[in-house]
């Protein structure tokens, strides 16, 4: 049996990022990662043509690029570069028109004048209260509930009134949002495309606070890419593991946590091999996977056991990937330096879209969201070509024959020949990713799910992964949840592993009994029995 101070089960970034943390603090580190390639869903391959390189899942990085998480970590000296496209994101319609975030503040202005008079002015102030309350906010964001140092910084920074506007964006609906802020679609376009990266409706609550966190990002820091693909950025992390003295080993399936005295006390690996940890078990796994699977019921109160069924799955995803020879000839002149597009429907459209979904369809005309990645990095593809790539979310419970995977994928291909002509006819190569294959890829996106779980207000904060803590402890001692499915949930940002690592150490420390004593107490009273 091989003993060592922590195992880390998955080589996601968020795993990776625990695995830095603790190896920064001296701990000897086991990452364990089930499939051949480590990352998680950061990833690169050539699956549409030979030289087309092509981000399989996660592939644009506001979030990590305005992570103090990430940044933190210095990943430039264990070789990742970031690239960006001359243009952030352009939403594009089907009449020619298209809202651009551009990288000056100041141009994203003057282009949402065009579409209602005072809409530029307006588009500035959102900026300006963004970058004043930027860093306390994302501080608070991404720490450890309750966060009350970041909270009470930025309370320090917005006062009692600028407390209240946020506490009122966090739960205002972004459609609602870009009607009180601006006159034209334009801004609605931008804020409410960039909320349906998430799976809430464009009506509920919350969806502003996502719509407005991404935008104001993106006009802050861009929506970079790492160059050569996004899996420089999980070679990035796995180098500094390395060089830190943690080993990552690949292949190789946990097939259960060990549990004695209620500790995580080690794995057990597909293979029979044993593993003890004699400090932590960090899960960058989903929590149904972790409790049902890795744990198993028979060591968690009931409570938790009921409330993991309830526990909500986002919307899944279907990915269509392309080899073009050529630029993607769009009616909008402005979607051609932009690295991401939005496309496939108007304002009202996105409302048709979340109707479906919540009633089990594959909408009609789908929103979609797509990567112009030679447009972003010219290591992409060949010189003169486009590596490009779209997605849109399918509720659960489809049957995807192969003629329904064809179905949806040519209704892809429709809306973009509507706003790129002649799309067709560029494409020398594709793939496409149905919920199964991104699952089959990664076991942690079930039914093709991305984020973790539900970024609705229900699983969010101490409802997420169910009520409870909202911290990265379990009622299992020694065992972290450091995945999407804890909080802050999905993004590649890294918080959800930081904080697990955070915590861990803290009860790892000479001080440690106390804040263990107290979260044993805490899960004691929410967990207990009713």
């Amino acid at each position: 049996m091989r003993t060592v101070d922590a195992v880390v089960v998955g080589s996601g970034p968020n795993g990776l990022v625990a695995a830095n943390a603790l190896v920064d603090a001296g701990w000897d580190v086991l990452v364990l990662e089930a499939q051949d390639t480590l990352g998680g869903a950061v990833r690169t391959a050539e699956v549409a043509a030979p030289g087309f390189r092509t981000d399989l899942f996660s592939a644009f990085y506001p979030l990590a690029a305005g992570s103090p998480v990430i940044q933190g970590l210095h990943l430039e000296d264990h070789g990742l570069a970031w690239s960006r496209a001359p243009s952030v994101l352009a939403h594009v319609l089907d009449d020619g028109r298209a809202a651009v975030l551009h990288a000056e503040p100041e141009d994203t202005a003057a282009g949402l004048e065009e579409f209602g008079r005072g809409d530029g002015d307006a588009w500035l102030r959102l900026f300006a209260a963004w970058e004043r309350m930027r860093d306390p906010l994302l501080d608070a964001l991404f720490s450890p509930l309750p966060a009350a140092g970041p909270a009470l910084r930025l309370f320090r920074r917005l006062g009692a009134g600028g407390a209240l506007d946020l506490g009122r964006l966090a739960v205002l609906p972004v459609r609602r949002l870009a009607d009180e802020t601006f006159r034209g679609e334009g801004g609605g376009l931008l804020l409410t495309g960039n909320a349906m990266h998430s799976d809430v409706p464009p009506d509920a609550a919350g969806s502003g606070l996502f719509g407005w966190l991404l935008a104001m990002l993106g006009q802050d820091v861009g929506f970079p890419v790492p160059v050569g693909g996004a899996g420089s950025l999980a070679d990035a992390l796995a180098a500094r593991v390395r060089a830190g003295g943690g080993e990552i080993v690949t292949r190789t399936c946990v097939e259960r946590v060990l549990v004695a005295g209620n500790r995580a006390v080690g794995v057990r690996t597909a293979q029979g091999e044993l593993v003890h940890a004699r400090r932590a078990v960090l899960a960058d796994v989903s929590a149904p996977a972790l409790y049902r699977e890795l744990v198993g019921t028979a060591h968690l109160p009931a409570r938790l056991v009921r409330d993991l069924d309830r526990f909500q799955w986002d919307h899944p995803t279907f990915k269509v990937n392309w080899a073009l020879d050529r630029p993607l000839a769009w009616t909008a002149g402005a979607g051609r330096g932009a690295g991401t597009v939005h496309l496939g429907v108007d304002r009202r459209g996105f409302v048709d879209v979340a109707a479906a979904l919540s009633k089990g369809e594959v909408p009609e005309q789908p929103f979609l969201v797509l990567g112009q990645m030679t447009t972003s990095d010219a290591t992409r593809s060949p010189h003169g070509t486009e590596s490009a790539w779209a997605y849109t979310h399918v509720p659960h419970g489809i049957d995807w024959t192969a003629d329904a995977v064809a179905e949806l994928a040519h209704r892809v291909e429709e809306a973009l020949d509507r706003v790129a002509p002649g799309f067709r006819s560029t494409v020398v190569g594709r793939s496409v990713q149905g919920p199964a294959d991104l699952e089959a890829a990664d076991a942690n996106l079930f039914g093709g799910a991305i984020n973790g779980g539900t970024s609705g207000a229900h699983q969010e904060l101490v409802f997420r992964p169910m009520p409870g803590l909202g911290r990265p402890e379990t009622p299992v001692e020694r065992l972290y949840l450091a995945s999407a499915s804890a909080h802050p949930g999905g993004g590649v940002h890294g918080a959800c592993g930081w904080n697990a690592a955070r915590v861990a150490l803290a009860a790892s420390s000479r001080w440690g009994a106390l804040p263990r004593a107290l979260v044993r107490s805490a899960w004691g009273r929410l967990l207990r029995d009713t």
